[in-house]
């Protein structure tokens, strides 16, 4: 099972208004557990970025100004995400802006490009309604080190939220993960950079300590599954919400 926990920093609210991606993060999980193969661009926007996102990211034009541009990293991006189911936080958001991107390229949605979308934000608000879940409150809620979070970044908040996915999903405790955040760090694994600068790096997580299980459901709990899963679609009249998350076919 390949998985991608994605986030983005962006230069506005609305891909709609002609707002462009500037940072893009991806932790890659096989079998729920960190490969080290991940992927961090900064990208030139080619447009202003609004003072309320650079408040949050902390990103500037004059960083960005020798940065790629999509187009420049959108081959290496499809070819990484293909297939792998992502994993977002608040994932409407980013997976508008990417397919804003995509669509100036001629490309299909990323619901077509990728093999399924999990939202953090909706497993949390149905963990735990009316409590607030954010990134930072999730962190604080599932005992996660945030503490390197002073502002928004794409390769940092993917860290975390890879972890606070896996305390979802299991619910065991904080998996503890040290941030290797070196002088001349990397998304690739190979170790070559992709449009870092300015005293900026991407951070590495090593996981390889951990044994973390995969347990696979047996043909009778499978069974189970889907005759509950068939009550509650029946019940909701076809509404329930993984028919909506459900990828668009090609």
């Amino acid at each position: 099972m390949r998985q991608i926990v994605l986030d983005t920093e962006t230069t506005g609210l609305s891909p709609a208004n002609g707002d462009r991606i500037i940072e893009i993060g991806c932790i890659e999980l096989l079998g729920r557990k960190p490969s080290g193969n991940n992927r961090h661009y900064y990208l030139n926007p080619e447009r202003e970025i609004h003072a309320e996102a650079q408040r949050v990211h902390g990103l500037s034009l004059e960083f960005l100004a020798d940065k790629p541009k999509f187009a420049q990293v959108a081959a290496d991006l499809l070819d990484y995400l293909a297939g792998a189911e992502l994993i977002i936080h608040n994932a409407p958001f980013d997976i508008g802006f990417l397919d804003a991107e995509w669509q100036r390229l001629g490309h299909g949605p990323t619901r077509q490009l990728a093999g399924g979308v999990i939202d953090t934000l909706l497993m949390a608000k149905e963990m735990y309604p009316g409590k607030r879940n954010g990134l930072d409150a999730l962190c604080e809620r599932l005992g996660v080190d945030n503490s390197s979070r002073t502002r928004h970044g794409a390769l940092l908040d993917a860290e975390l939220l890879a972890e606070v996915y896996i305390c979802l999903t299991r619910g065991q405790d904080s998996l503890l993960m040290e941030l290797d955040i070196g002088p001349s760090g990397s998304g690739h694994s190979d170790g070559s950079s992709l449009g870092l600068g300015q005293g900026q790096s991407a951070s590495a997580s090593d996981w390889s300590h951990l044994a973390i299980p995969l347990l696979q459901a047996n043909p009778q709990e499978r069974q189970a599954h889907e005759a509950l899963l068939l009550e509650l679609d029946q019940a909701s009249k076809g509404k329930t919400l993984w028919r909506k998350l459900q990828p668009m076919p090609a």
